[in-house]
């Protein structure tokens, strides 16, 4: 009955209408109680609608649709091969799709679509390693931006091969916290490769000296993307370059120099064979060390310098001597050029250059964080003299307004000025601030310095004492005192009483 009254009423309904009638079926077929003939007659109806020509009607069909895992699987797999308007919603958020679904889809879809797909929550390594083989760079960002998508190693590493050259990639990938160590190190030769590229256009530098450039830069690179990872990360990225052939002699000796150990033990067990064991305890003695540099395969002039590197770093580490952080020592690297012997063996030239090269580098890299160093102290003191002349301009702005409001007169107290008679305008009287500040004292700080008063009873007693006394007695107090006593017919000398007093 659902079923021919619905398809009785779209016949000639609008397509508006019509997709505002197939939301609202839909959401009462997916979130109503319906029994079971009435949901049976609804999912009909819904299915019927696939047929609709308005892409309206099917797009609102599709968004309604899409987050329920309650819809119909073959609705959902319809509408995922629709037109892309109409697809892109299923295919963003369905959880009716499996990855054969979304795969197919990626294949077909157009990049647009195949973004959408990069998108999902929870994208599974299948679908992942699909939009990696086909995706373009559009595709490509999204899927490595998306932070929820599984994406394997080697999957990530067939994204820069494919498409590094896109600072909008790499940057998507810098930006997630699973990057295995392999994965750094692709993306900094990807940057270098990148500058290389733009110096040699410009014809800044040769494309030797460039090549140098950005292969001690991937060696930079390779050594730093180790930081923070354990034993198992470290070998993965050791296999990477060995397969890569990017594992070098002179990257093992930078290991050594910057004390990566940890490097140089997972470089020369991948090359000898040997467990990891072994080469630690052969890295901790000079004779069981030239046996394992010879499995290595490593060359013969390279032997004294590593032996005397590492010595000098276990003394380091025995004796406490601080080293500065995980780059290159210019004391290693020191105890590294005596070991070499004599300078003008032809053998010992290439790895003396190598050295020379690498002191070099240790030197700029101190001076630069002795630099930044000294650039934040001044930093830091200028800041210090910035907030103490603003505290002290706002002290003073404080006292200055209460200064004003204490010696301020009240609104209410009426402003006398004496008017001279003259015709011109009075001049304004000076201020007196010793007043002003007696004015503006309370009145009990004031009478701490007022004379006291005697009491009455006290002065009277006084009074009764003085007039016991006889006037000879009286008259000898004066005269001790050089005060000649009063005539009778002679006034007392009142003493002139001062305004100001």
């Amino acid at each position: 009955m659902i079923i021919r009254e619905f398809l009785a009423w779209t016949q000639n309904a609008s397509a508006e209408g019509r997709a505002e009638a197939t939301a609202a079926l839909a959401r009462t077929y997916l979130y109503g109680d319906l029994g079971d003939d009435a949901a049976w007659e609804a999912k009909t109806a819904l299915l019927a609608l696939l047929d609709d020509p308005s892409p309206l009607v099917r797009r609102a069909l599709a968004e309604t649709c899409a987050a329920s895992a309650r819809t119909p699987r073959p609705l959902v797999v319809a509408l995922s091969c629709d037109v892309p308007e109409v697809a892109r919603p299923v295919l963003a958020r369905s959880p009716v799709l499996t990855d054969a679904d979304l795969v197919d889809a990626a294949a077909l879809g157009d990049e647009a679509t195949r973004a959408v797909i990069a998108a999902r929550h929870h994208l599974s390594h299948a679908v992942a390693g699909a939009l990696a083989e086909i995706g373009e760079t559009d595709t490509l960002v999204v899927l490595a931006a998306n932070p929820t998508a599984k994406i394997t190693a080697g999957r990530m590493l067939r994204m820069i091969e494919r498409r590094g050259d896109e600072a909008a990639l790499r940057e998507a990938f810098l930006a997630r916290a699973d990057l295995p160590p392999e994965v750094r190190h692709a993306l900094g030769i990807a940057v270098a490769r990148a500058l290389t590229d733009f110096v040699t256009d410009r014809g800044w530098l040769g494309a030797e000296r460039c090549d140098r450039m950005s292969r001690e830069a991937g060696e930079r690179v390779a050594l730093e993307a180790c930081e923070g990872f354990g034993a198992a990360a470290v070998t993965r990225l050791v296999t990477h370059l060995r397969t890569t052939r990017q594992l070098t002699a002179g990257l093992i000796l930078r290991a050594v120099l910057s004390g990566r150990t940890d490097f140089a033990l997972a470089a020369l067990a991948d090359l000898s064979g040997q467990d990891h064991a072994a080469v630690g305890r052969a890295m901790r003695a000079p004779r069981l060390f030239a046996d394992l540099h010879a499995r290595a395969g490593l060359p013969d002039a390279l032997l004294p310098p590593m032996q005397a590197a590492l010595s000098a770093r276990q003394e380091l580490a025995r004796g406490a001597v601080p080293v500065r952080g995980t780059g290159l020592s210019r004391r290693i690297i020191a105890c590294a050029i005596d070991a070499c012997g004599d300078p003008s063996d032809p053998e010992m030239h290439p790895v003396i250059t190598l050295l020379n090269r690498y002191e070099a580098e240790a030197a700029r890299d101190e001076a630069r964080e002795i630099a930044r160093a000294i650039a934040a102290q001044a930093l830091a003191r200028e800041t210090a003299r910035r907030e103490a002349e603003a505290a002290d301009a706002a002290w003073r702005a404080a006292l200055e307004s209460q200064c004003r409001t204490a010696f301020a007169p009240a609104a209410d107290e009426p402003i006398l000025v004496a008017v001279a008679d003259t015709a011109e305008a009075p001049a304004a009287a000076p201020l007196n601030p010793v007043g002003a500040i007696l004015d503006a004292l309370p009145e009990q700080i004031l009478a701490w310095y007022r004379p006291e008063e005697l009491d009455p009873e006290i002065q009277a007693a006084t009074d009764r004492v003085l007039d016991g006394l006889g006037d000879s007695l009286l008259d000898h107090f004066r005269s001790s005192h050089g005060r000649a006593a009063p005539q009778p017919d002679e006034a007392p000398v009142e003493k002139p009483v001062s305004i100001a007093a």
